[in-house]
């Protein structure tokens, strides 16, 4: 983190509210055909969930770290969202969640330097971090609107 740069903590949210408000934001993001014209768009996204329980005392240590990691994985290729967050329940558990559009741009991700130096402050974890990828794809949709 830079010296002029202020920390920002995490967003505060319990784990099962992150779940649903992805989901919704991805329903919400769908678009509709303007009347007379059909939609044919392939849906795909891979979402990844970390989930970190951090050290009481190396909380904030870390906490510093991912916010300035954040910001640069945004701009990687094919990264949709990133978001870091701390769970309400558990003020030691925290969350990165990020969506991508390919697996190819995801795995350039888990090889990039970003990623090594997330690994690498994984010493400050009180148990190994758990990472869960999901993809979510649908095939194409038609729809036809008739006018009368």
């Amino acid at each position: 983190m830079r010296p002029n740069q202020p920390f920002h903590p995490p967003l505060r949210f319990s784990p099962i509210h992150l779940i649903y408000r992805y989901l919704y934001m991805i329903i919400a993001s769908f678009s509709f055909p303007v009347v007379g014209r059909p939609l044919a768009m392939p849906i795909c996204m891979i979402l990844v969930i970390i989930r970190m329980k951090v050290l009481p005392e190396k909380r904030m240590e870390l906490s510093q770290a991912i916010t300035s990691l954040i910001g640069p994985i945004r701009t990687e290729e094919g990264c949709l969202r990133c978001d870091f967050c701390q769970s309400m329940e558990d003020e030691n558990e925290l969350h990165i969640l990020e969506e991508w559009n390919t697996r190819e741009n995801l795995n350039s991700h888990l090889k990039s330097d970003r990623f090594r130096v997330f690994r690498g402050a994984m010493n400050l974890l009180q148990e190994p971090y758990e990472m869960v990828s999901h993809t979510l794809a649908t095939g194409k949709r038609k729809r036809e609107v008739r006018s009368q």
